[in-house]
């Protein structure tokens, strides 16, 4: 009897997603725990291990949006197919005259000559770029085009376009929105009809975290095996902020306001698929260090697209670094149904009084956004001070003072 491949439970909240790809063709032998399938929700992109070895026979072709639960293959018992002998070479035609022969030398391919299609990072890197598979000359097996040769093609120097005549009609490209894109517009318009959302804005002074840094990140390296970032002092600092104003921690549900004592940290991390927030659980249990070996392994799950559902989900509080991609300032659009996300910016040298002195000093501008129904302006600014003292005497991350 055929072993049958159903979609299995893909997290909290999430009951379908499409197909994006078959990793195994009809007929194709497979091993247990060979990836069989990628499929993508509203949530991340996942690839599907089979549990079965044997011979696949797909029912579900890719395209297809599917249920949880919903039969998409069958393995089958047994070893796949031998490919049938080669057939003995024809006979050599007769002569054509010239313009056949011209017309003949054009090989006709093959699904034998067919290069595989490109990779789950490589199509979506194609789709980011705007750039066409067909002009690109894989060097993966049989001729597969690789994440690396897309990076390549992007890198190199376009060929000058020459200037439209006036008048001339211009094209347009039209790419299908993936699910994850539609589903964070969904969330994002959400947000804005469902919360008042606020902003308030703060700056902090870097010098003495930066300081703190440069002096001990060998040694914290070399100790705990990872490096020393800003995004887990930011961190720390956020969470002695949110014990005194839980507030910031709560969520509003139905009529009732519902305060958190942990906090699930939300890190929003970049990818080629757009914005995803992977949720670092228990975050105010973790020392500096697990925090950036956590931190590290979500955001390296987020970018190679092997999150979870359940890894974006529960979050309390979310923060989000614009600052890496140089945003000198921004408003920050609440992840519902949390009620506070800080926004860092770039650090950037700037000239600030002291003592009565003007003097140069490396500063970031931080952003809190906030759900004005729960969260009151006094309680914001507060928050936002208590996160810039921390931060301008990091003797404080450690005493919790």
């Amino acid at each position: 009897m055929a072993f049958q491949v159903r979609i299995p439970s893909l997290g909290e909240s999430v009951t379908e997603g499409t197909i994006v790809r078959w990793a195994k063709q009809n007929g194709e032998a497979i091993a247990i725990d060979d990836v069989l399938l990628e499929l993508e929700t509203d949530k991340a992109n996942m690839e599907i291990p089979s549990d079965h070895a044997g011979v696949v026979k797909i029912l579900k072709p890719a395209g297809s949006t599917v249920q949880v639960g919903e039969l998409v293959a069958e393995i089958e018992d047994g070893a796949a197919k031998a490919p049938s002998p080669t057939a003995p070479a024809p006979a050599l035609p007769a002569p054509s005259p010239p313009s056949e022969a011209r017309a003949a030398s054009k090989p006709t391919p093959t699904p034998s000559t067919v290069p595989p299609p490109p990779g789950p990072a490589a199509r979506h890197l194609l789709a980011a770029k705007g750039i066409d598979a067909t002009s690109i000359a894989g060097t993966g097996k049989h001729g597969q085009v690789t994440k690396a040769d897309v990076l390549t093609r992007a890198a190199a120097p376009a060929p000058a376009a020459p200037h439209p005549a006036r008048g001339a009609e211009r094209s347009e490209r039209v790419v299908p929105m993936t699910r994850i894109r539609k589903r964070i517009a969904e969330r994002l318009v959400a947000a804005q009809h469902t919360a008042a959302i606020l902003t308030t804005f703060n700056e902090i002074d870097m010098s003495a975290v930066m300081d703190l840094r440069a002096r001990y990140k060998e040694r914290f390296e070399k100790k705990h095996g990872i490096g020393l970032g800003f995004m887990s002092l930011f961190s720390v600092a956020c969470i002695a902020a949110l014990r005194e104003i839980p507030a910031v921690n709560a969520e509003i549900r139905g009529d009732d306001v519902v305060y958190k004592d942990f906090v699930h940290l939300g890190i929003a991390v970049g990818t080629e698929r757009g914005l995803v927030v992977p949720v670092v659980r228990n975050a105010d249990l973790l020392s500096i260090a697990d925090l950036e070996r956590e931190i590290a392994r979500m955001a390296g799950l987020a970018r190679d697209g092997k999150l979870l559902p359940d890894d974006l989900a529960g979050g309390t509080f979310t923060i989000s670094n614009g600052g890496v991609y140089g945003s000198l300032l921004s408003t920050p659009i609440l992840n519902p149904p949390q009620s506070g996300i800080l926004g860092m910016h770039k650090i950037e040298k700037r000239p600030v009084v002291i003592a009565d002195q003007i003097v140069v000093r490396p500063l970031m501008y931080v952003a809190l956004s906030y759900d004005h129904r729960l969260v009151d302006g006094e309680q914001a600014v507060t928050f936002l001070v208590r996160v810039k003292e921390r931060l301008e005497d990091p003797a404080r991350l450690v005493l919790d003072v």
